[in-house]
């Protein structure tokens, strides 16, 4: 019987869950910074940083595991990204000409693109019926070489330099309002649609799912078109942040947008046993925002390559905890009986 107690001390259990490894980051990265002389975010502009940096892992976080939960990856999401931002970009520039409201549009742009983009490699993808990762490999290269052929293989820096778009990087309130939209679009729809519950049948028993009249295949598509949908805001937010964008990279070079994914899905989905999975991934973003913000503390003295590496470094020790989770807390709870045996003896 849940009694007030119970109630009380499961939703003590859970705040606990959901707050600890935040917390834990926040006090660790501000103690390193502390005792190196930094301040992990020491202006405005630090901060709004932060909060960009935290809506691009976010989102990209949640666009990797749609697919991946379903057993499709796909090597595409940060084509996805640069094509959209190439394609609106240059929309953009030629219906305003950098006038007032063209991030907006942009932003609108890049979303429409994303989708339409995601929902073209999804049709492939049901349609060839090759394994997910050789469809999304051959995707991602058609994808670099659009992107080449559009570019010339440059910069796009023209389309993306004025005051509208200066705008969203001098404040935080779009990508805060950008991280509360997204964030309640994915719960509506993956939480509160049939769209979703089928989507968490078909992740959970896809045989079982398919023969009570899932449709698998409109499913799919439909996950490819929401993925390009948020990888096209990811591609905004990165434009928005770099005041450019990289037209030139071939040969899987857009991959690299993708692999910041992967430790806030894992730290995500740790949070998720105490909370709502969004949520999650929302504080394994803000985690990997202030692990990002404490290296530009010690940029001087932490280079790219060696922020690279801290970054592996971690994803493989959260993942060996979570590997051996159950015999650690098998040695910790042995350890503490007998610490309370000895203390009453």
């Amino acid at each position: 019987m849940n009694t007030p107690k119970t109630k009380g001390k499961d939703l003590l259990k859970k705040t606990v869950g959901t707050l600890a490894i935040p917390v834990l980051v926040l006090i660790v990265l501000e103690g390193v910074c502390l005792a190196g002389g930094k301040s992990m975010i020491s202006n405005m502009t630090g901060f709004n940083n932060f909060v960009i940096y935290t809506a691009i892992v976010m989102i990209t976080t949640m666009a990797l595991s749609v697919n991946l939960n379903s057993g499709r990856f796909d090597f595409s999401l940060g084509a996805m990204a640069v094509l959209s931002s190439v394609i609106s970009a240059k929309l953009t520039y030629a219906m305003l000409g950098g006038k007032p409201g063209s991030a907006l549009v942009m932003l609108g742009l890049n979303v429409a693109a994303g989708a339409v983009i995601g929902l073209v490699s999804g049709l492939l993808y049901v349609s060839l019926r090759l394994p997910p990762i050789i469809t999304s490999l051959g995707v991602t290269l058609i994808f670099e070489g659009v992107i080449y052929t559009i570019t010339g293989g440059k910069y796009v820096m023209t389309e993306v330099h004025n005051a509208s778009m200066s705008k969203f990087s001098t404040t935080p309130v779009w990508a805060i309002l950008i991280i509360a939209a997204v964030l309640a679009f994915m719960i509506l729809v993956f939480d509160h649609t049939k769209f979703g519950y089928d989507y968490a049948a078909l992740r959970n028993g896809q045989k079982v799912a398919v023969n009570t009249g899932v449709n698998e295949v409109k499913n799919a598509v439909i996950c490819y078109a929401i993925c390009g949908g948020l990888m096209g805001i990811v591609g905004f937010l990165n434009t928005v942040r770099s005041t450019n964008i990289n037209g030139g990279q071939l040969n899987f070079a857009s991959i690299g947008i993708m692999f910041t994914a992967f430790l806030p899905m894992f730290i995500g989905g740790y949070i998720s046993r105490f909370t709502n999975e969004k949520l999650g991934f929302l504080l394994a973003a803000l985690c990997m925002s202030m692990l990002n913000s404490t290296f530009a503390a010690f940029s001087n003295e932490i280079s790219a390559s060696a922020q690279s590496i801290i970054n592996a470094v971690l994803l493989v020790v959260f993942l060996i905890y979570l590997s051996n989770e159950g015999l650690l807390k098998r040695i910790f709870s042995f350890a503490g009986k007998k610490k309370t045996q000895g203390s009453a003896a």
